[in-house]
């Protein structure tokens, strides 16, 4: 009788073994319904439960843009996910194929082969033409993916938008409407492999030094977190941006070059201006402009560094000579 009586009720549930979160909310969820029962009960009106039920109002809003030149219905369930589908897509692929930048360094500075290169070639030359080369590689793939991802929504588009109009959901309806809307999506792609790239050169450009400075990759994991954790902080904040891509902290989250691609994934399907897109992109492709310069000093030193196991220190010192 008295959880029926607590405003905050409270239980404890004693267990021999170790209980799931899975169990205790079943149980918790039957303790409430059998007190909310008890409470309608001590109200003595009849047919109260059901009373409850028909006032009970499921609302269904249905989103419109007026900010721009025409009206457009969208979904921000839909901007939502694809933002976060789009951010974890850069995020895997600047980590798979920067780190790649860096392996394939370290394998041919093991077998001696960059020793030959570069007495015909340029360091800087040597250094940009790997990125280049395994960049187009991952721009190929992320090409592909494009292209079999508009294959399938072209054959599930249809589907879904009958299913929408039987249902009668105003926000399945919407996320149909921007399913269906081709430059949206075509935008979204296009502003995806300008990122992609800009983030790939940037970060590559990180781990080419790393690759160039070491001999193993044991060595690498040390100092690849000056490129790792920055990559982790825009995922993290991402997962914020995506709850309200105008913030304050969004805008400039996605202005910081280390965080920007993954934060401007993020905001992107919600429809923010092109002037904070483009200075975004600017900004990038201007610092690894700086940061290449950085990384060939450290590169056409580094390459014939051997048994030395290097810190950030040492980095910094390489970057340093004339």
């Amino acid at each position: 009788r008295g959880i029926v009586d607590e405003k905050s009720p409270s239980a404890t549930l004693y267990t021999r073994g170790a209980s799931s979160m899975m169990t205790e909310g079943l149980i918790a969820g039957q303790i409430e319904e059998a007190v909310e029962a008890q409470r309608i009960l001590a109200y003595d009106i009849d047919n109260l439960r059901t009373i409850l039920n028909e006032i009970q109002a499921d609302v269904h809003l249905s989103t419109v843009r007026i900010d721009k030149d025409e009206e457009s219905e969208t979904s921000p369930i839909l901007s939502y996910i694809t933002g976060l589908v789009m951010d974890m897509m850069l995020y895997m692929f600047i980590l798979i194929y920067g780190q790649m930048v860096m392996t394939s360094i370290i394998e041919e500075k093991n077998n001696r082969v960059l020793e030959i290169v570069v007495s015909s070639v340029n360091p800087t030359s040597l250094m940009l033409g790997k990125i280049a080369g395994i960049g187009l590689v991952a721009i190929t793939q992320i090409v592909i993916w494009g292209a079999l991802l508009a294959i399938a929504s072209a054959w599930a588009l249809p589907v879904l938008g009958a299913a929408a109009a039987s249902v009668g959901d105003a926000s399945l309806s919407g996320a149909m409407a921007q399913l269906g809307d081709t430059a949206w999506l075509a935008s979204l792609f296009g502003w995806l492999v300008l990122f992609f790239i800009g983030g790939y050169l940037f970060y590559s450009a990180i781990w080419a030094a790393i690759g160039s400075a070491v001999d193993n990759i044991q060595d690498a994991s040390q100092l690849s977190s000056i490129a790792t954790v920055p990559v982790i902080i825009g995922i993290v904040c991402s997962m914020s941006i995506v709850q309200d891509p105008d913030s304050t902290m969004a805008v400039w989250v996605s202005m910081i070059p280390f965080t920007s691609p993954m934060a401007m994934m993020s905001r992107l399907p919600f429809g923010i201006p092109l002037w904070q897109i483009l200075t975004s992109l600017a900004i990038l492709y201007a610092s690894f402009m700086g940061l290449i310069w950085v990384a060939a000093k450290i590169y056409r030193v580094g390459i014939f560094m051997y048994g030395k196991k290097p810190g950030l220190a040492d980095l910094i010192r390489w970057a340093r000579y004339k």
